[in-house]
């Protein structure tokens, strides 16, 4: 799979409109730009508890998913536009459906590694002033990923993002968050995810957390075999 980086954003943080602090707005440049561990040089994260790190260093967000999210919010068709969700890289013609965890690319001279989905938050509905966009995010599994940086490097826009890996056993982003959002999912389902090569350790140790649960609780994870089935959607 061979994607072309069509934006490449960077930004400080600023803040939203109610005033709270944020790094959603991303400012385009064509680069070259330098990888390091931590992300894009010259980017920032307001809250590292859920954005940013190693784990996280690069956000991708399907352009493609900017239309979907238009139609279903007119009134802020004006704003979702590519880069308004923070990402750092934009692409067009791939979704979390044809992604995998684990999944290693090359990006210019870097090489970084898919390793969780991004969980959206109010920030979104706050900075489009349209309540809903973040649940509706989640609900249809439109979320995009983050990256860690296995190869530091540099890269501008244009650059491809060249697969060169996959998992022999791959698991796609649209397949882990399906599982993640169902409330009582198989428990040979949680144990395949959590065991996923590439998955963030926050994410392994969640999906671990429930599988224990289930365990502990056979009638529970019992019904939950006889009741799931995959979304097609």
């Amino acid at each position: 799979m061979t994607l072309i980086v069509s934006r490449l954003a960077v930004g400080p943080v600023s803040a939203l409109p109610e005033g709270r602090p944020t790094a959603i707005y991303k400012n385009a440049v064509d680069g070259p730009l330098a990888i390091g561990p931590l992300g894009l040089e010259g980017d920032a994260q307001a809250d590292r508890r859920v954005h940013g790190g190693p784990e996280k260093a690069v956000h991708l967000y399907p352009s493609d998913h900017y239309g979907k999210l238009a139609a279903a919010f007119p009134e802020a068709a004006s704003t979702l536009v590519p880069g308004s969700l923070g990402e750092n890289l934009a692409v067009a013609g791939t979704d979390e459906a044809q992604v995998c965890i684990g999944d290693i690319y090359v990006f210019g001279s870097a090489r970084l590694q898919v390793s969780q989905p991004r969980s959206p938050c109010w920030k979104i509905d706050s900075r489009h002033g349209a309540d809903g966009i973040a649940a509706h995010i989640a609900e249809h599994g439109l979320t995009g990923w983050y990256f860690r940086v296995l190869t530091p490097g540099s890269a501008r826009v244009g650059d491809a993002l060249q697969l060169e890996a996959r998992n022999p056993d791959p698991v796609s982003l649209a397949e882990l968050w399906q599982g993640w959002q169902i409330h009582r999912p198989p428990l040979e389902l949680l144990e395949r995810l959590a065991a996923t090569p590439g998955l963030t350790p926050d994410w392994s140790r969640r999906l671990r957390q429930r599988a224990d649960w289930l365990r502990a609780n056979p009638q529970a994870a019992a019904a939950a075999a006889t009741t799931w089935h995959p979304r097609r959607d």
